[in-house]
C-alpha cells in the first residue's frame, strides 16, 4: 500500500469551507479505483489543523489521483485558505500486511 499524512493549517475564516471543499475531494477520491481510504479529520487542540490521510493500493493510485478533476479543484480552492504550506508524507505500511489490512473493493 502506499499512504500519504497531510497535515493542513487552514485560516481560521476559511475553516468551514475547507471542511467543505476536502469533503467533496475524499468523497470523489473514495471512487477511485485505486483509493482504499480518505480520512479528513480535524484537531481537537487546534480546531484549523487538518489531517488528510489517503491510501491507495499502491504509488500508482496515488499518481492518477492527482490528475483527477476533483484533486484539481481542492488544490485550487484551498491554496487561499492555508495559514501556511501544506506537508504531505509518504509513507509505506508495515502492519497490518496489505492483504489483511483492507478488503479489496
Amino acid at each position: 500500500m502506499f499512504i500519504v499524512a497531510v497535515t493542513v493549517f487552514v485560516k481560521p475564516e476559511s475553516k468551514e469551507e475547507f471542511i467543505e471543499v476536502s469533503l467533496d475531494n475524499a468523497t470523489n477520491t473514495r471512487k477511485e479505483p485505486l483509493n482504499l481510504r480518505f480520512d479528513v479529520l480535524q484537531c481537537i487542540d487546534d480546531p484549523n489543523r487538518f489531517f488528510l490521510y489517503e491510501v491507495y493500493k499502491d504509488e500508482s493510485g496515488f499518481i492518477a489521483h492527482k490528475e483527477t478533476e476533483h484533486y484539481k479543484r481542492w488544490k485550487e480552492k484551498v491554496a487561499p485558505m492555508m495559514a501556511k504550506d501544506r506537508v504531505g508524507i509518504k509513507h509505506k505500511n508495515i502492519y497490518p500486511d496489505n492483504e489483511k489490512a483492507f478488503i479489496s473493493k
